[in-house]
């Protein structure tokens, strides 16, 4: 199988290299060229447009900031698309969005994944998954290459509206762990012992295990910038809009981002909102 991979950053560059590695046949295409030619020291393709990617692969992957950029290529790869192409769309975009890509006459899945830059190197994705199940069924030995936990979750829009729901999770409990990081050490407690002990509890998550070190040393090297995950807070509350309900405590959250990206921490790791916190107690 021959695959188009367009986005090649933090995320695309592993995943697209974990699909070489499996023995597919990967043309990469980013606007960074730096990123296009480590893709071929890996033993991929390169391409010089979005169009030469496309033509004759039998799937394309889209791995793109946001909704904006998804759509730009969208009308490229269905006006060079064979007549069977799959475009699976693993961007994080609004749901809405990815109908508009099922509505071009294209066989399509969104496929938002969550695991971070750790994840997409290590091939352990989560990867919820919208659209029709057939497609979902075609995809699932290469969705399998960069993912642990695939589901495939309703039709078109759904992988989204998951992933909307995974953000606003995964920013809250950043903001808790950054809430319980000031009050030990406000108290006199060492928090990473005392994070240690809520790590093996009934608080332990994913964030804990693999964030807590480092967010007690005040280590924000990006696997997940702020600047993204504020882009995903809008798209969570604009979700909550459509379907008519009240996430008061998304709001909050969605607040606290964008409090960091405007005190200039955008291109920091999304455990900055720590900083947030800090400074909220100053």
């Amino acid at each position: 199988m021959s695959i188009a991979f367009i986005g090649l950053g933090i995320m695309g560059s592993p995943m697209a290299a974990n699909l070489v590695n499996a023995g597919y046949d990967v043309t990469g295409y980013d606007v960074t060229q730096d990123r296009v030619d480590r893709l071929v020291d890996q033993g991929g393709h390169a391409a010089r447009s979005v169009a030469e990617a496309v033509k004759g692969a039998d799937t394309v992957i889209t791995m793109l900031p946001d909704s904006p950029q998804v759509e730009q290529v969208a009308p490229t790869i269905v006006d060079h698309g064979g007549p069977d192409l799959l475009y699976i769309d693993m961007s994080t975009i609004r749901p809405d969005t990815s109908r508009w890509i099922a509505g071009q006459g294209i066989r399509s899945l969104d496929a938002p994944v969550s695991g971070g830059e750790k994840g997409a190197v290590d091939g352990t994705l989560s990867i919820m998954v919208g659209g029709d199940p057939q497609d979902f069924e075609r995809a699932l030995p290469l969705l399998k290459v960069v993912g642990k936990t695939i589901v495939h979750v309703g039709p078109s829009g759904a992988g989204q509206t998951v992933k909307a729901a995974n953000q606003l999770v995964v920013g809250g409990i950043y903001g808790l762990v950054a809430e319980a990081i000031v009050l030990l050490e406000a108290s006199g407690v060492d928090p990473g012992k005392g994070l240690d002990v809520l790590a093996g509890g009934l608080a332990g998550s994913r964030i804990l295990e693999l964030k807590r070190r480092s967010m007690v040393a005040r280590e924000f090297a990006p696997g997940f910038r702020i600047d993204l995950h504020h882009k995903d807070m809008g798209i969570a509350l604009a979700a909550a809009r459509e379907a008519g309900v009240a996430l008061p405590l998304t709001g909050q959250v969605a607040q606290l981002v964008a409090a960091a990206r405007a005190q200039g921490h955008g291109a920091l790791d999304h455990s900055a909102l720590l900083k947030v916190i800090e400074r909220l107690n100053a």
